[in-house]
């Protein structure tokens, strides 16, 4: 396995403290997957999460880190988002979206109420960005 996508313990737990639990919703869980500086793009570093929604789970609505590029790939199941003025989407496994810096993800929850969904979200961002997600009030 490539090193690239080894994270530890100890890193990952420091990925976690920049993703305040409060930032998501009750029903969905966020796992720190990856994080890298770029080297040919310095300041710029990317992180990857995985969201675990479960039956009928969902976010809250939430901004993300100015500076971030998301792009966002389901792994299972149903998803349906909404990005700023856009259109609400579902989106199935093996599809995926994109979320341009200072986006509002206004909608993000699991259309199934039986089954869970699996999402992996890629941000490019600041290197110095800590809080990686924050609810809109």
């Amino acid at each position: 396995m490539n090193a690239w996508f080894i994270v530890g313990a100890a890193h990952a737990a420091a990925i976690a403290t920049a993703m305040p639990a409060e930032a998501h919703g009750p029903t969905e869980t966020v796992t720190p997957h990856f994080e890298k500086a770029i080297p040919n793009i310095p300041g710029k570093t990317m992180k990857v999460v995985i969201v675990d929604y479960p039956p009928g789970g969902a976010s809250v609505p939430h901004s993300h880190a100015d500076s971030s590029f998301i792009f966002a790939h389901v792994l299972s199941g149903e998803i349906e988002s909404k990005v700023n003025d856009g259109a609400t989407e579902t989106y199935r496994a093996g599809e995926s979206w994109y979320e341009p810096p200072a986006s509002k993800h206004l909608v993000s929850r699991n259309v199934s109420k039986s089954k869970p969904a699996r999402l992996l979200a890629v941000f490019v961002l600041d290197s110095n960005e800590e809080t990686l997600t924050t609810p809109i009030k």
